[in-house]
Formats: structure tokens, C-alpha cells, sequence
């Protein structure tokens, strides 16, 4: 994300945030951590990109892929460290870089929780946010974090190609 983010991103993503702690906190205080939730979790996640809203698994990680796109070619455009690698391996650009990928996914990640809770209102009959939560995250915050780099790298050998030609 190159320019600096407006007032209202910014308030989206720390709505967000607060959001999926919430819903994780109260997932977990609902129904408990155990062998038997996490068999639960796993069943109920794979079974979802079979069932209604299906889209979804395709809308999202879309959504996210535009982002990225367009945060690694500003990534490349600046001359920034890959995404991913600046998470993993720069203690000091961690936190402005998460905050970055946040603000970027925000709406993607609240438009998952509530498509997330409206099928499990329809298949479930139940609220299960925890699980709502790591699908948001699956499916947008996970190919975001994949991909941006991936698109810089690209970007830079790109730009690099057309100001070689533009030179000849």
C-alpha cells in the first residue's frame, strides 16, 4: 500500500480486527477447544465449498488477488522488499507491513464473516464464529499474504523490461 491510508480504512480495519477477536474469543467460550470442536471445524470446512453460497470461494480470494495486485506493483514500483518476506524476516517492518495487508483485506475479511455467519444460519442453524473467522481468513487474508509478493517480483521484472526498452 503505497499512499497512506485514509481515516476510515484505517477505523474498517481496526473494526475488523476487533470483530474476528471478538468472534474468536466468543467461539471459543461457546464451544470450547477440543479434539472433538477441531474434528467439528475441519468437517464443517470442507463441506463448505459444497454447499450454498459456494461463490464465495471464488469471490473472495478474487477481491484479495485485486488488492494484491495492486499493493505489489506499488511494491515494486517503490522498491520494497517482497510482502511475505518482510513479515517473516524484518522484526522492524512487521507490524507497518500487517497493518498494511490488514487495512488492504479489511472489507474482504468483514464481507467473509458475514457471508460466513449467513450460511451458517442457513446450513447450520447455529452461530459458530470461531469458524467463521478462519474462513475469513482462508479465503482472504491467506491469498493475500501468498500472492502479493509473487505479483511484486513479477512487477519488477516487468518495470525493469520496459525501462530497458524505453532506454533502446
Amino acid at each position: 500500500m503505497a499512499e497512506t491510508a485514509s481515516r476510515n480504512k484505517v477505523l474498517l480495519a481496526r473494526l475488523v480486527v476487533a470483530l474476528m477477536i471478538g468472534f474468536a474469543v466468543l467461539g471459543f467460550a461457546l464451544n470450547g477447544f477440543s479434539a472433538e470442536v477441531l474434528g467439528r471445524i475441519w468437517h464443517n470446512m470442507t463441506e463448505r465449498p459444497g454447499g450454498p453460497m459456494t461463490f464465495r470461494f471464488i469471490l473472495q480470494p478474487i477481491m484479495v488477488t485485486i488488492a494484491a495486485f495492486y499493493d505489489g506493483v506499488a511494491d515494486a514500483r517503490g522498491g520494497r522488499k517482497a510482502y511475505l518476506a518482510a513479515l517473516v524476516t524484518d522484526p522492524a517492518e512487521r507490524s507497518h507491513r500487517l497493518r498494511e495487508g490488514l487495512i488492504a483485506t479489511a472489507r474482504v475479511l468483514l464481507l467473509g464473516l458475514v457471508m460466513d455467519l449467513i450460511y451458517q444460519y442457513i446450513v447450520f442453524d447455529a452461530f459458530r464464529p470461531a469458524e467463521a473467522v478462519i474462513i475469513s481468513v482462508l479465503l482472504a487474508f491467506v491469498p493475500y499474504l501468498l500472492l502479493r509478493g509473487p505479483i511484486a517480483r513479477v512487477a519488477r521484472w516487468w518495470l525493469g523490461k520496459r525501462a530497458a526498452n524505453d532506454i533502446h
